[in-house]
């Protein structure tokens, strides 16, 4: 049985990951421990709230250093929402502030207005579809078709400064945003794969297969 650790920072609704994970057949470890998320076999930060929020979380418990010595020794690792956003440099959410750093770029606003004039509902909260920027084979989107729907929740997106760390996009308004990161064996998600019905569960038992 594959055992995975959800990172315990108090910003999440951990219990519907756990269960989700549980479902798909892993051994679930809520922890906020440094030293047992560095000895993870997958680790998890998921995360709901604001950038800024989250950060201070994270570093109140020193976590940060804990999360990038687990990721240099290769092993997967998957953001989810606010988790996937703070796996980049830096956001904008509240006030300027620094991110885990994993992903090269930044987290910024949706827009509120279209460049037709119309307005935008913010948050985005609904299904939306998302379009594989590359091959998803041997990802844990492999049993995913393209253009397949993920439940959205956000007010921020994430912009990586290269192009190849963006897996995938989904529109919002006039705009295409990256929904999915990817570098190495690190992934994040902007959707909450646990409220995306099947698909959620098969990418999350995807994830379990890297």
């Amino acid at each position: 049985m594959k055992k995975v650790t959800i990172i315990d920072y108090g910003m999440s609704n951990l219990l519907s990951i756990a269960r989700a994970f549980e479902h798909v057949g892993a051994q679930v470890i809520l922890t906020r421990d440094p030293d047992i998320i560095f000895k993870s076999e997958y680790l998890i930060l998921p995360g709901v709230g604001t950038f800024k929020d989250g950060m201070a979380e994270l570093n109140k418990r020193n976590l940060p250093s804990a999360i990038h010595a687990y990721i240099q020794k290769g092993k997967p690792f998957l953001g989810i929402c606010l988790g996937m956003q703070m796996m980049l440099e830096r956001g904008d959410e509240i006030e300027e502030t620094k991110g885990l750093g994993i992903i090269p770029g930044e987290v910024i606003a949706l827009p509120t207005i279209q460049k037709n004039g119309l307005i935008n509902t913010i948050p985005h909260m609904c299904w939306s579809q998302i379009n594989f920027k590359r091959d998803n084979v041997k990802t844990p989107f492999k049993d995913i078709e393209n253009m397949s729907y993920m439940y959205f929740v956000h007010s921020f997106y994430a912009s990586p400064k290269k192009q190849e760390n963006c897996f995938a996009t989904s529109s919002f308004g006039d705009i295409n945003f990256c929904s999915v990161v990817n570098y190495q064996n690190t992934w994040g998600m902007q959707f909450h794969p646990e409220k995306s019905g099947e698909n959620g569960l098969k990418i999350l038992s995807g994830f379990l297969q890297l």
